[in-house]
């Protein structure tokens, strides 16, 4: 017994640790990209080349992690009709959701667009109910006019609103949503799971060249006129290093606790980004507006994240349940 408890106490402390690095990582990943776009030290306002530059860092150290010093494992099953029918548009989508929110922080503040993201799941849902994923309820309703109601108070309180930041951020958001329900159909009809270290071994690449073709035509001109490929390696290089260790801590978020617990670390991360912002950018002007508006939405997305919670719990243990009873066929295992 008293050599069980010393364990569990260890390994709790170890889950603490995990999700305390998951939302430094992510709020600081924020904080960096925000710094490399606007800073004049760095003076690098190329989100489609910071973004591109993520995805040739990650595609390589994916590479050299799996296939040279193989300390990491890549899921099998991937075939071609796999990859092109799911991979390819997942990695399109989170090609544009990087774009698009990278872009938004050269316009708006990092509070506000973190405050505009709490739509997401309005645009999931929407997108869900198209896609016959989700289903039209009151209760739904009810969730999403709460999330929309307090994007809508948070953003009359914004001082200085630029509408050009904003249409980019609505994108970005767009973007993820797509990319969501293309990884829910990608994990229902294919019957593929993937880890995330797998899942950026697959996508990431893709998501480079979706990068390249809008970066040669969009800012390589501009960076040629300009003169600014004498960058700071170093600097850029740690960014993307950051990018992928926080995506290697969403790994062992999930892999040590669960999905709840990610959303609700999620949540976390929100605040401390909107608070941090304010201490941080001088271009970040909170109002008691802004904060009740995006107080409404969170307290919406946590409701929305209960609902999906139970919701896959019931759908896990109805079929535990339907593994345990014979069955003629197992053709319904994909509904």
């Amino acid at each position: 017994m008293a050599d069980r408890r010393p364990k569990w106490v260890r390994e709790e402390f170890l889950t603490y640790i995990y999700i305390l690095i998951y939302i430094a990582l992510s709020s600081g990943q924020i904080f960096f990209n925000k710094w490399v776009l606007s800073s004049k030290e760095i003076n690098f306002p190329y989100p489609l080349g910071l973004t591109l530059l993520h995805m040739v860092f990650s595609s390589v150290l994916c590479f050299v992690l799996t296939k040279v010093l193989k300390i990491m494992k890549v899921e099998e099953g991937m075939t071609l009709d796999i990859y092109v029918s799911s991979v390819l548009p997942i990695g399109a989508m989170f090609a544009m959701t990087l774009w698009l929110g990278n872009t938004a922080y050269l316009y708006i503040s990092v509070a506000f667009a973190q405050m505009l993201k709490a739509i997401m799941p309005v645009a999931v849902f929407i997108l869900g109910v198209l896609a016959g994923l989700e289903v039209m309820s009151c209760r739904m309703l009810l969730i999403m006019s709460v999330i929309s109601f307090g994007v809508l108070v948070a953003s009359v309180g914004e001082i200085s609103i630029n509408w050009v930041g904003v249409v980019y951020q609505m994108g970005g958001v767009v973007g993820e949503a797509l990319r969501l329900i293309f990884m829910e159909i990608f994990v229902k009809r294919k019957g593929l799971k993937l880890n995330p270290i797998s899942m950026m071994y697959y996508v990431s690449p893709c998501s480079a060249v979706c990068l390249l073709l809008p970066w040669i035509f969009l800012e390589m001109p501009r960076m040629d006129a300009q003169g600014t490929w004498n960058f700071k390696p170093l600097v850029l290089t740690l960014n993307s290093l950051c990018t992928f260790a926080l995506n290697l801590s969403v790994f062992l978020v999930i892999s040590h606790t669960s999905a709840l617990t990610i959303r609700v670390a999620g949540v976390v991360k929100d605040w401390v980004v909107v608070l941090l912002s304010a201490l941080l950018f001088a271009d970040t002007k909170l109002t008691l507006i802004n904060l009740f508006g995006y107080a409404i939405a969170i307290a919406g997305v946590a409701a929305y994240n209960n609902h999906k919670l139970k919701k896959e719990a019931s759908r896990v243990s109805s079929d535990d349940s339907a593994e345990s009873i014979p069955l003629v066929s197992t053709s319904t295992s994909n509904q």
